[in-house]
């Protein structure tokens, strides 16, 4: 059996002395967020490393609403669950349809248009909060979850048209040129050879797309107001208006709400690893 080299080993060392350092910052919060939702109100801050009296009361308060502020706590995790849904999907139907024209079709001025789509991304998606409320309000879309659907499909399109575009490029114009031989119709050329090709890059830009909106707090925040329409990070936000905020409970709704996004990223890790993978490389 073939022994590391000394180089080798040291240079795993030090990937170790970065690595786990940095591994342990990373978690510091997390597990802090589990504490509060583990610890009894009146010991959330004692500042110790595990509770006297750990307890799930917490989560029974949560799941069964049992707090003003989680009166609507199902409902508005209903409404995150839905409108970042929807958002995947209205992101995949635009960016697969614009990236197979821009790519494969090679219609005239695509690249142009996604190019100007990009710098979009020049200005920090805070400074276009404003204009975004003021065009809802101008369509009669305020306060309608349609509003912030639209808003985050217009924020996750150009960077998913440049990745599924960037994936489709590394595809053989061979075969798109066979399936033309065959007699495939630009349609058939798209259901039949692209799509099943391009799968591990879908799977990445839609995960991609679900969990921005999943995550949004400030276009929500701006475009809804009812407590039964609002999704769950502006209902968490009422937290903080409180002069005695319950921390124990906003932590544990927190922590239940990271369960998804975390389970649909290490459901589709592989397919976002290689999809985003494949999208970053130019050919």
């Amino acid at each position: 059996m073939r022994l590391p080299s000394l180089r080798a080993v040291g240079t795993e060392a030090k990937l170790l002395l970065i690595g786990i350092p940095v591994l342990i910052w990373t978690m510091l919060p997390l597990y802090h967020m589990f504490l509060f939702s583990i610890s009894p109100k009146d010991s959330a801050f004692s500042g110790k490393l595990w509770p006297d009296h750990p307890t799930l009361h917490n989560f029974e308060v949560v799941l069964k609403q049992q707090h003003y502020y989680l009166s609507h706590f199902w409902l508005q995790l209903w409404n995150s669950l839905l409108i970042a849904v929807a958002t995947g999907v209205f992101t995949l139907l635009i960016a697969t349809f614009a990236a197979f024209a821009i790519s494969r079709l090679r219609v005239k001025c695509g690249r142009l248009v996604m190019n100007l789509a990009l710098f979009t991304y020049f200005i920090p998606a805070a400074f276009l909060a404003v204009p975004m409320y003021r065009t809802m309000g101008s369509y009669g879309l305020l306060n309608s979850q349609w509003a912030l659907t639209l808003a985050m499909v217009t924020i996750a399109t150009p960077y998913s048209i440049w990745v599924l575009k960037q994936s489709s490029d590394q595809l053989p114009v061979e075969l798109d040129e066979a399936a033309i031989m065959d007699g495939a119709s630009p349609m058939q050329l798209f259901w039949l050879v692209y799509i099943p090709l391009m799968a591990p890059a879908l799977v990445a830009v839609g995960t991609y797309a679900l969990l921005l909106a999943w995550n949004e707090y400030l276009y929500a925040f701006l475009l809804l107001s009812k407590d039964t329409s609002v999704t769950l990070p502006v209902g968490l936000g009422n937290f903080l208006a409180a002069d005695d905020s319950p921390w124990e409970l906003l932590m544990t709704t927190g922590l239940i709400y990271a369960l998804p996004p975390a389970a649909i990223y290490y459901t589709f890790k592989r397919y976002m690893v290689s999809g985003l993978t494949a999208g970053a490389v130019k050919s």
